[in-house]
């Protein structure tokens, strides 16, 4: 994956983790399908889901790289 993509994917989940606090089941991943359309990085459904889950559960602070590693 290169730099370019991981930062735009970073970018997107940063925006969705701050604001995901008490949204409701399915709106982390919804959002983080809008974001990544808006920048335009392909993101299979995946990877997606384990990026919405990780924002779910840490409740801070996540890295897409780590996830996506992982």
């Amino acid at each position: 994956m290169t730099d370019e993509k991981m930062e735009a994917i970073q970018n997107v989940v940063d925006r969705v983790t701050s604001w995901q606090d008490g949204a409701p089941e399915g709106t982390v991943e919804a959002e983080l399908r809008k974001g990544f359309g808006e920048v335009g990085v392909d993101v299979s459904e995946h990877d997606t889901r384990r990026l919405a889950d990780a924002i779910e559960s840490e409740h801070g602070a996540v890295s897409a790289e780590r996830v996506l590693a992982g």
